[in-house]
């Protein structure tokens, strides 16, 4: 029944939600892909197609002590909530965190609501899932989940060129374990995990390191990258997964 309203309540919000009209910031598209930049915890920032999109920007706070904050322009901000850690309101843009769907300058941006915990949402509320095209590629941003994915869920996200997915666990973001099972399930082409602990020695985190993620994905090919990344359109059909630094 649960899964029922908010599939029925995000198409509602399809149809009444007023359509953004943003012009173009004139970016020259990265040829045949995007440029994709890691700035730390769960933030990045995807170039290409004419487009700029800035995700999750931060306060360095919480997990995200130690890291510079990511105080720059784009033409679109989609944050999975406005907590400080992964929706600080710090950047300049259009900022999306609510479900919807939004045109902006041609491109299409959906979001949809999923539980921040365990528990259907009743600790930490929603989180704004969201998935785009860009530069011919398709999009996904799962980066403050912790809910298993229903079946309305996967219809929506179809098939991602590009997955971006929490996999440090704690008690908004999925564990490993339960971030694999979600790589499973959708199949997506290139993973980029985010949202983990590279500095044990940070306070006030409940996250973890990356290693489990990766051990519950076995067998998949993982490639170490910069902090800089360029995607392809012309991608291979397996799932690879991709460290950013």
């Amino acid at each position: 029944m649960q899964n029922s309203f908010h599939f029925f309540e995000f198409f509602v919000k399809r149809v009444v939600l007023p359509v953004g009209l943003v012009g173009c910031s004139g970016l020259s598209a990265i040829a045949g892909g995007v440029r994709i930049t890691n700035f730390g915890h769960s933030s990045l920032i995807i170039k290409g197609g004419g487009q700029s999109v800035l995700l999750n920007p931060f306060k360095a706070v919480g997990c995200a002590a130690g890291l510079k904050e990511p105080r720059l322009r784009a033409n679109v901000i989609l944050a999975s909530s406005e907590l400080a850690d992964e929706g600080a309101r710090i950047a300049q843009g259009n900022y999306f965190v609510k479900p919807g769907s939004y045109r902006i300058n041609g491109m299409n941006l959906e979001g949809f609501s999923a539980p921040h915990d365990r528990v259907g949402g009743r600790r930490y509320g929603l989180t704004t899932i969201w998935q785009w095209t860009q530069a011919g590629l398709r999009f996904a941003h799962l980066g403050g989940s912790a809910a298993p994915l229903t079946g309305v869920d996967k219809i929506l996200i179809g098939r991602p060129d590009v997955l971006f997915i929490a996999v440090g666990g704690g008690a908004k973001v999925y564990s490993g374990a339960e971030a694999a099972k979600v790589v499973k399930e959708l199949k997506p082409k290139r993973v980029i995990p985010v949202q983990y602990v590279r500095d044990q020695s940070v306070s006030n985190c409940d996250l973890t390191g990356i290693q489990p993620f990766l051990d519950a994905m076995k067998g998949t090919e993982t490639r170490q990258v910069g902090k800089t990344l360029n995607v392809s359109k012309k991608l291979s059909d397996k799932t690879v997964i991709t460290v950013m630094r």
